[in-house]
């Protein structure tokens, strides 16, 4: 499978102790490589896989269906989210297993929070 969205920003990596704090406030919203989904990149971990992002989604942007490799957790925090088979709303929440064939879109724009991981 190919993954549609990326990050290149740098990111949180897994402390070793103590904790670690992102201040997504004052982080610039990334291109995510699909026009319409910019990410903000919270937490990375190349060894276990996990990532955490927010996304914001504009209004009226659509991603063609695609699948991911890992568990894609979605919290959605503000606006709509339309992943074909559901439309999300502010704090609902869908955790999808590998490999499921899905689209994305929102008519109005979204935030959401996903976690991906192995």
């Amino acid at each position: 499978m190919a993954e549609i969205f990326s990050n290149n920003a740098e990111t949180l990596s897994r402390p070793v102790d103590g904790t670690f704090v992102a201040r997504s406030a004052t982080q610039e919203w990334q291109p995510s490589g699909t026009p319409g989904f910019l990410v903000k990149a919270l937490y990375e971990d190349a060894e276990s896989g996990e990532r955490t992002w927010l996304m914001k989604v504009e209004a009226g942007a659509s991603a063609p269906p695609h699948a991911h490799d890992d568990y894609e957790q979605i919290f959605v925090l503000e606006g709509t989210f339309d992943d074909g088979e559901n439309v999300y709303g502010p704090g609902d929440y869908a955790v999808r297993a590998p490999g499921v064939d899905h689209s994305s879109a929102s008519a109005d724009g979204a935030l959401m929070l996903l976690i991906y991981s192995r």
